[in-house]
């Protein structure tokens, strides 16, 4: 598989986004048949991840979901608190909650140090979520005799 590749700073938060994307079809394309991820568990760092663990399906699921995020970006406002929510029946309170919490931590950090904490736990998270679909891709491929 050939994949475009743009060449940002290593650390930059598009790099990121880019291996993410690329793991993520990279895992696609090689897992044919997903259903044979379901009773399998990750491993982590070479011992068995405990019982209560998402199996690889689960997590085959989320990284695709999370991917189309990633490279479409996320729905309205509105519309996510509906699908969170189930309804508007909650949405008054967690808007008038989220306010709050908003007006404590504004008062609390600034603005600068907002953006570096969640730029650094974004890149954080992608990079864990990149290493999960390597995981899963590497897994499938031993399970189906493909391993390199």
């Amino acid at each position: 598989m050939q994949v475009l590749v743009k060449h940002y700073p290593k650390n930059c938060l598009l790099a990121v986004m880019d291996r993410y994307s690329a793991a993520v079809q990279n895992m696609e394309q090689v897992v044919m048949f997903p259903s044979l991820l379901r009773d399998m568990q990750p491993s982590e760092h070479g011992r068995q991840a405990p019982a209560e663990a998402p199996s690889l399906y689960n997590y085959f699921t989320m990284l695709k979901a999370i991917r189309v995020d990633v490279e479409h970006g996320l729905l309205p406002r509105e519309e996510w608190q509906v699908r969170m929510a189930g309804g508007k029946a909650n949405e008054a309170e967690d808007e008038a909650a989220e306010k709050e919490e908003g007006e404590e931590v504004v008062g609390q950090l600034d603005l600068e140090a907002q953006f570096h904490l969640h730029f650094s736990s974004l890149h954080h998270i992608l990079t864990h979520l990149t290493l999960k679909a390597e995981e899963v891709t590497r897994t499938y491929q031993e399970i189906m005799g493909l391993a390199i």
